[in-house]
């Protein structure tokens, strides 16, 4: 089993291009599922030589398939978030230290080390739960500022108002990652004026309180922190890679990581300068899928930057009659 080149080597579109194909031909062989739905789209692998040509897989299969390449074994198995009773998706991760590498690499390239910060992290229905990507990255964070006063708040919330006023009052580089429902009822407690600190929502609602679009979500929470722009982290369970966004809702992605958008009526299709479902190549996805179809809505800008407008209602998917393998 040749493996393909390791994404971080990646620094330029060439590279880009690259390492795509060659994941491509590995995951082709190697992993079953997405074999399986290439042939049924009838994509020979020797006519790939270009990303336009790389089927993206529906993220819907991370729930009913176990996506890993044969015969490798999961390291680590993260889960998404559902509501009771619900089928959640399962990232089967051959290599804890792909996910690592991409996450810190990602966070370096984006604010600087995270030893320049303290990390205070609300949330709670992640906490819940022992399988989350996103807690395990945000603990390794917290882990590498090597600040006491960084840390999880499950509910907390008199505990984490104060802390927040206490590191503000010194002047300390904060950053406060919330879901955003759970920094929603932090300012509702409590308005803040705050100068040194970044709020960065990692999104969703998670059945607590209404959606809300991301504008009308952000407004309130400039506000109620008193700051000038909120910063947003974009990842899945599915992903071992996040986009970040430092204000206005436009995401960028570290280098082995790319966005596209596809024609909501057409999911073969890929539009430009419109709403579209967001396809994600997420090179960093060695041994499972770096190529998804997600269920996510959003505009793909000239500059590559993006916006996540919202999610696919199940009515409102087209052209995945090739769901059932």
């Amino acid at each position: 089993m040749k493996t393909p080149t390791h994404f971080s080597t990646i620094t330029s579109p060439s590279d880009f291009k690259k390492v795509a194909l060659e994941t491509f031909h590995f995951q082709y062989q190697y992993v079953d599922v997405y074999r399986k739905f290439c042939q049924l789209l009838n994509v020979n692998p020797k006519d790939v030589s270009a990303i336009k040509d790389i089927p993206f897989l529906p993220i819907q299969f991370f729930k009913s398939e176990i996506v890993i390449a044969a015969p490798v074994s999961a390291q680590k198995t993260f889960t998404s978030s559902g509501t009771t009773g619900s089928v959640t998706s399962q990232h089967q991760v051959a290599d804890l230290t792909y996910y690592e590498t991409s996450f810190l690499k990602t966070f370096e390239q984006f604010y600087g080390s995270p030893n320049h910060y303290t990390f205070l992290a609300l949330l709670p229905s992640y906490l819940e739960r022992d399988d989350s990507s996103l807690i395990y990255m945000v603990a390794k964070l917290i882990a590498n500022s090597n600040n006491p006063d960084s840390g999880f708040y499950l509910n907390n919330l008199g505990a984490l108002s104060e802390k927040l006023k206490k590191l503000e009052a010194k002047g300390k580089k904060t950053i406060l990652l919330g879901v955003s429902y759970a920094l929603l009822d932090l300012i509702e407690k409590e308005q803040f004026q705050l100068k040194h600190t970044i709020i960065m929502e990692t999104g969703g609602m998670k059945g607590r309180r209404k959606e809300m679009v991301k504008p009308e979500l952000h407004d309130l929470l400039k506000k109620g922190f008193g700051v000038s722009e909120i910063h947003s982290e974009y990842g899945m369970t599915e992903l071992l890679s996040q986009a970040y966004s430092k204000g206005k809702g436009l995401y960028q992605c570290p280098p082995w990581m790319k966005v596209f958008t596809r024609d909501t009526e057409d999911a073969l299709t890929y539009v430009t300068g419109k709403t579209g479902g967001l396809n994600i190549i997420d090179l960093a996805n060695t041994y499972s899928c770096a190529f998804i179809a997600t269920q996510d809505l959003g505009k793909l800008h000239p500059d590559q930057t993006f916006e996540v407008m919202g999610r696919f209602d199940n009515s409102d998917i087209r052209g995945c009659n090739l769901m059932v393998l």
